[in-house]
């Protein structure tokens, strides 16, 4: 493979790169914690290049994680609210003096820096499904520097780089690890789909055997499903969908659970548009939670994951998300879990903007 191949590349969706090219990044990430840990600067990377942070939403991991990985590296992050600058909108969302085309904003900061990195979802694109990543697609067409994606309503391609690094250092192989991605009850319906169907898609092109698990209504994007289903067969692992929130956890190696919208939240023609029905309909499913007793199904040594902030006493008992403790057993790795964001990030920004 062409490691200079990465240089100059944008970073939106795991879908658009190789197992390969995975691989290469998680070798990146895990020499940059090595030195991280050890205290070497490796600042040289990346310095004096400056990176553009667009947060149509708010953040704490993501912010933090990239203006830390790039001062690590050498270099710079700015921190763009859309609220305190001219809002980068699509042809036919521009509204006089108060926001500027996409087009235009993408090329100047061309000028300016090395990398853009947007997060957009949910009301910024007043969800629409896909609007945000069609936004984050427009940043790339006309920008000429590597645009990353801090999260759209498809797709969280960090969390998941994150989220794959975690299960590799705990159990050392992709290979018969047991993956569930399962649905979790929260008492807010404004929950994207990004998370769970980028876990899905690393988790099946790294050749996990993966387990979808969600009420009926909390279906994903077809496309996702099709591609961890071509994944599987390719990599001689499975992929399966169930229904059964303790079914689906008993003898896995990594359970995740997590809420996300049902379909009955996003405007047509994908949902209806009826966060009254969606409410509803999430308020059926109370019981699907992360206790003691859930873990308890898994396997003796599995773990817990969530890309937080995760709903405590909603999505998960603080019995759960706190142990951390291997002797008990399954344990906790959200905060290893987060850690690596920095280590993943870093990855990726030395590929693709050295």
């Amino acid at each position: 493979m062409r490691t200079d191949s990465f240089r100059g590349r944008d970073f939106i969706t795991l879908l658009e790169w190789s197992k390969e090219e995975v691989e290469t990044i998680l070798d990146v990430a895990l020499d940059l914690k090595r030195r991280f840990a050890l205290g070497e600067p490796h600042d040289h990377i990346l310095r004096a290049k400056t990176l553009f942070m667009i947060f149509y939403n708010q953040s704490l991991r993501t912010r933090n994680s990239f203006e830390a990985g790039m001062t690590q590296l050498g270099g710079h992050a700015h921190y763009l609210d859309p609220g305190k600058i001219y809002t980068p909108a699509l042809p036919g969302k521009e509204v006089a003096y108060s926001t500027e085309r996409v087009s235009d904003v993408a090329r100047v900061l061309s000028r300016m820096g090395h990398g853009i990195a947007i997060r957009c979802y949910g009301d910024p694109v007043d969800w629409v499904y896909g609007g945000a990543n069609e936004l984050i697609r427009n940043f790339a067409y006309w920008a000429d520097i590597p645009v990353l994606n801090m999260e759209d309503d498809k797709y969280h391609p960090f969390q998941a780089l994150a989220d794959t690094l975690t299960v590799y250092e705990k159990f050392g192989t992709f290979k018969g690890v047991r993956f569930v991605m399962s649905w979790a009850y929260s008492p807010s319906v404004h929950k994207p789909r990004a998370v769970p169907q980028s876990a899905i898609i690393a988790a099946t092109k790294m050749g996990m055997d993966v387990t979808l698990a969600h009420p009926p209504e909390m279906e994903l994007d077809p496309e996702v499903i099709q591609a961890c289903q071509n994944y599987a067969k390719v990599n001689g692992s499975s992929f399966r969908i169930v229904h059964d929130f303790e079914e689906a956890a008993k003898g896995a190696h990594v359970l995740y659970p997590k809420a996300w919208a049902p379909v009955q939240m996003f405007k047509p023609p994908v949902g209806e548009d009826n966060p009254k029905l969606a409410q509803e309909i999430f308020d059926r499913y109370k019981d699907w939670k992360a206790t003691p007793e859930y873990m308890a199904l898994a396997d003796p040594e599995a773990i817990y994951m969530h890309c937080l902030p995760a709903d405590r006493s909603w999505e998960v008992e603080d019995a759960v998300i706190d142990n951390t403790d291997p002797k008990s057993g399954w344990r906790s790795v959200v905060y290893d879990e987060a850690e690596n964001r920095l280590h993943v990030q870093k990855a990726v920004m030395s590929l693709v903007m050295r």
